[in-house]
């Protein structure tokens, strides 16, 4: 059983920038997505992959990803996939021997930019680097699922996001 160990935060300045090791731009869409999982098809240059990933909320949560055809992907993100999709450009930092995955997101969703640690245990500790604000791993709204129904430009109250 594949389980996903996630924090998210939002981010306090643009500091991390100038420690980008690579980005990969990423334009995923939702076939399904219900009170206990979500499934999405998610497209990365040449990559394609059907991902299925537990609800639950928090650190925690169960994660199934399969590598499917290209062709496949384009097909079922045009023709099956709710809209807006979810675009987004994602910069790999790495930050006391830590890999952030911080996601600049666009289209819908312009303007939001939230950085992401996995771990591989449970209750793993990891320096903050100083360039992170608020942890939001327990608000939904920044669950990528969550965005493709309720994007970053609907949002009424963007300032006082927690």
């Amino acid at each position: 059983m594949a389980i996903e160990i996630e924090h998210k935060f939002l981010l306090a300045n643009d500091d991390w920038r100038q420690h980008i090791s690579r980005s990969v731009k990423y334009r995923q869409g939702y076939l399904s997505s219900q009170a206990n999982s979500s499934i999405r098809i998610r497209i990365s240059d040449e990559h394609a992959w059907l991902n299925i990933k537990g609800a639950t909320i928090g650190t925690h949560r169960h994660e199934y990803e399969y590598e499917i055809p290209l062709s496949d992907a384009n097909e079922i993100i045009n023709n099956l996939c709710s809209k807006p999709l979810v675009e987004k450009t994602r910069n790999i930092v790495i930050d006391n021997d830590n890999i952030w995955e911080i996601d600049e997101f666009w289209g819908a969703n312009k303007g939001l930019c939230v950085a992401e640690i996995e771990l591989s245990e449970m209750g793993k500790t990891f320096v903050k680097p100083h360039w992170l604000g608020e942890e939001v791993t327990d608000d939904l709204r920044y669950y990528n699922n969550n965005l493709a129904i309720h994007p970053y430009s609907e949002w009424r109250d963007k300032l006082n996001i927690s």
